[in-house]
């Protein structure tokens, strides 16, 4: 009986985990290459921004909600924060007036898509794919609300070769 009393523990730390510490995911699509990949595997913190440890912060790499759906989870990297101003020049992204560095964006995933300064309302985040191109993101349907964020994707575990903390 001791076996029973050791899985039922085990199941219940794995739930608590799942739950409410780690979620593993898998990212379908090519939004966010080359940072993850289609298919890939990662693990995705819920605690921290569930019990208010830490901030959504710009360059998280966040899992939400989308905003048109909320059946369907996204996952897109923070430009912008609340207050800050975001504006698109020929693909360029300036935020609060000055450009952004983007070194995990290539120059063969950039595109010349413009938009206009917008300033990111209290509570919302402006979002962007990695791989312009092919990123359905706020520069189509807007910012995100704090609210439909869930989680930050913090380890990629499969493929083998990706293994590590997602950047």
């Amino acid at each position: 009986m001791l076996w029973l009393r050791d899985l039922a523990l085990s199941v219940l730390i794995a739930l608590i985990v799942i739950l409410f510490l780690y979620q593993p995911v898998r990212v379908e699509g090519t939004s966010m290459m080359p940072s993850l990949v289609d298919q890939e595997r990662i693990f995705i913190n819920k605690f921290s921004y569930r019990f208010g440890i830490s901030e959504v912060n710009r360059g998280d790499t966040v899992v939400f909600w989308f905003p048109g759906d909320t059946s369907k989870s996204y996952i897109k990297r923070i430009i912008g924060i609340p207050g800050d101003s975001v504006e698109i020049t020929g693909g360029r992204v300036f935020v609060n007036h000055e450009e952004l560095a983007e070194p995990y964006v290539p120059d063969e995933y950039r595109d010349t898509v413009s938009v206009e300064p917008l300033t990111v309302p209290h509570g919302e985040y402006f979002v962007l794919g990695d791989h312009r191109s092919s990123s359905n993101d706020s520069r189509t349907w807007g910012t995100v609300a704090r609210s439909y964020i869930y989680g930050k994707a913090v380890f990629s575990y499969w493929p083998l070769d990706r293994l590590g903390t997602v950047r």
